[in-house]
Formats: structure tokens, C-alpha cells, sequence
């Protein structure tokens, strides 16, 4: 006679989820933490939708670093944004003696928040965030976290699977905490004053409205997740020349780049890189057929803007951690065994990012064709 297998029962940390019930309806000051880059602020959109439903009477800030909170006019849910250079996020250790984050502590107590909400990828921890809070006297502190943390943290949720998707991720840790679920979709409210500057731009590089084009961002916050620029080049070419006209952009810091992918007096192919602040250019990609761009914020915001998106997506990190889900996407990456590295610099040449510039370009002109 056979043995059935012995099943265990799962169970959490006695610490998890102990504090009692959020009353979310109940809340006056919420305060929600992602000090990360663009992009990562943009996933957060889904997450500020629901904790928008749940807590209707709130007031909702953001606590973002100084590229994250670029995003926060796009985000209608959002009463205000915080900018903060956190010690949790440097790279490098913080010179000085004293205990660090002192001022954000101050600030935090002065604005009296009733609850704060940490929102971090698989592999950031919400405790020091959590701790900074505490000492900020915010009586309510939720996060998720693979590892406990001792009191940093009032609402402790275990962390899922690493390769689920941020959007996901943030959605989960609400849902354990009875928030009710949303769709998992990016989102952005351009302003009209950004969709007035961005056709200003777009009519002095010889653009009409209801044009179509095609918008390349060459640029990323690091350079191992970076297409080259002169592939990246050899596609607004082929672009341009199928009849596709082509809008470099980019920061005021990737005016070079820009002007290396653009190139001198080439038809079809013009730059607005430095023209525009972040709305303006989500409005310049909301009126685009396709967006070109590495695994950056470019390529969320053209997801939150609903625009269809290639995306050169570099071994820096998993696919299913970050790609599109709001849009038609292209994914292009070449499959390499030192994914996913998390490093700045690629140490040997993008074997990563080998892709073809006419099958990026293939790739954008099908999905514009579509929108089209």
C-alpha cells in the first residue's frame, strides 16, 4: 500500500501581518515611498490607484529621489511629491559623522502622517525606510520583505516569488493588507500645458499634428543598459528612410547622445533632446506611432501613455520583472548566461544587446503600422 505524501502546512513569521486591520477610509495623511528613478515611480501608478480608492478623504504624498519625482505631475493620485537623496538608495557610503537622514526624519514629523506605505523592488528592504518612519513618529509603517526587521515596520508582509512583476509586487502587498484590487496598468494624466509645449517642439522640427513619427530614446541611467548609440543610429536611419520620421529625445545630460543617434542634416531624422521636462516629453510620446527605447523610463512612460514600445532590454535584469504589459510591446534582447548581472558597466561588449538595427527597426514599424 502506498504512502500519500506528507503535506506540510505553509506558515508565515508570527511577526508577519501582526499589527490590526488598516482603516483606510479612516486615513488623513498618507505617505507613500518609492525614492527611486522614473520608471520605478511610474510602475507605482496601479499601487497609488488603489490606495486612491481605498483611502478617498487622504491626502497622498510621494517620497521619491530627485529623477522619480519628475513623474509625480503624471500621477493624478498624488497630492504632492517629496524630493529626497535617502541614505538607503546611495551608492557610495555618505561622508560625514552624523546619523544620516536627520533632516527627512524632521520634515516627516513636521507633516504628521498617519500612515506610510514602502513600495521596493525584490531586492530592496523597506527597513530603513521603515526606521526612518518610526523615528518620524508615522504610527502606521507597511512594506514586504523576504527577512523580519524587528518594529520598523507596524504591517510586515512576506515577500512573493523575486520574479514577479513590480506592478504585481506593489499590488500584492496592498491586497494583504485589504486594499481591493485594481487592474495592473500604467497610467499618466498629461497636462495640457506639456501637450502645448511638446507641439511647440515638435512644429519647429517640421512636425504637424496628426503626423506620424517615431520617437528613440538612446538613453538609460546607466550605461550597461544602453543600446549603442550608432545602432541606435543605423535604426532612425532605416526608419526615416522607409518614410518614418523620426524624434530623438532625451535629458538636457543626453543632448550629446542625441546628436550622435540624429546625426547632421539627415532627413527624416530631427532632435529634441533638453527641450523638454518630463510631461512635455510624455506628451511627445503620446502622439508617437512607436517609441524605440532601452529598459529605462522612457519605455514605462510610453506605456503609460499608451504607446506601442520596443524595448532593447538589456541583461541587466529579468524580463518579467519590468516589460510592458499596458501596450503592444517588442522585447529584443539576446539571450546571455551572466543575466541578470545588475552591474552599471557591462564588463565584456553588450553580448546582451546584440540585436540587429533592422530587426529594431522591423520591429517598430510593424507595431506603428498597427496603431496606424
Amino acid at each position: 500500500m502506498a504512502i500519500p505524501p506528507l503535506e506540510i502546512p505553509s506558515f508565515e513569521h508570527p511577526a508577519a501581518l501582526a499589527g490590526p486591520p488598516i482603516d483606510w477610509p479612516g486615513l488623513a495623511r498618507l505617505l507613500v515611498v518609492r525614492p527611486d528613478n522614473l520608471g520605478d515611480v511610474l510602475m507605482t501608478g496601479p499601487a497609488l490607484a488603489a490606495l486612491r480608492a481605498a483611502a478617498p478623504n487622504a491626502r497622498i504624498d510621494l517620497l521619491a529621489g530627485p529623477a522619480g519625482a519628475t513623474a509625480g505631475p503624471l500621477l493624478p493620485e498624488l497630492d504632492g511629491v517629496l524630493v529626497g537623496q535617502v541614505s538607503w538608495q546611495r551608492l557610495e557610503p555618505q561622508p560625514g559623522g552624523g546619523p544620516p537622514d536627520r533632516a527627512l526624519v524632521d520634515e516627516l514629523r513636521a507633516r504628521d502622517y498617519t500612515a506610510a506605505v514602502i513600495l521596493t523592488s525584490f531586492s530592496q528592504s523597506p527597513w530603513p525606510a521603515g526606521y526612518v518612519c518610526q523615528l518620524a513618529g508615522i504610527p502606521v509603517r507597511a512594506g514586504l520583505s523576504k527577512e523580519f526587521g524587528g518594529a520598523g515596520l507596524t504591517h510586515w508582509v512576506p515577500a512573493p516569488d523575486d520574479g514577479m512583476h513590480q506592478v504585481d509586487r506593489s499590488l500584492y502587498l496592498l491586497d494583504r493588507l485589504g486594499v481591493a484590487p485594481v487592474p495592473p496598468t500604467l497610467h499618466a494624466a498629461v497636462p495640457a500645458t506639456a501637450r502645448a509645449a511638446a507641439r511647440t517642439v515638435l512644429a519647429r522640427q517640421g512636425l504637424s499634428a496628426g503626423d506620424p513619427y517615431a520617437v528613440l530614446l538612446p538613453g538609460a541611467s546607466c550605461p550597461s543598459r544602453r543600446y549603442p548609440a550608432d545602432r541606435f543610429r543605423a535604426v532612425a536611419l532605416d526608419l526615416a528612410r522607409s518614410g518614418l520620421p523620426v524624434v530623438v529625445c532625451g535629458s538636457a545630460s543626453e543632448r550629446e547622445l542625441a546628436r550622435v543617434v540624429s546625426g547632421q542634416d539627415e532627413p527624416g531624422v530631427v532632435t529634441a533632446a533638453g527641450e523638454l521636462d518630463v510631461p512635455g516629453l510624455a506628451a511627445v510620446l503620446a502622439g508617437a506611432a512607436v517609441v524605440v527605447a532601452n529598459n529605462s523610463g522612457g519605455a514605462h512612460l510610453a506605456d503609460a501613455v499608451g504607446t506601442p514600445v520596443v524595448v532593447l532590454f538589456a541583461g541587466t535584469e529579468l524580463v518579467d520583472q519590468y516589460q510592458p504589459r499596458s501596450v503592444p510591446a517588442v522585447v529584443l534582447r539576446v539571450p546571455t548566461g551572466c543575466t541578470p548581472c545588475r552591474q552599471l558597466r557591462c564588463p565584456f561588449e553588450l553580448p546582451c544587446l546584440d540585436v540587429p538595427p533592422s530587426e529594431v527597426a522591423a520591429a517598430a514599424r510593424q507595431l506603428a503600422d498597427r496603431r496606424h
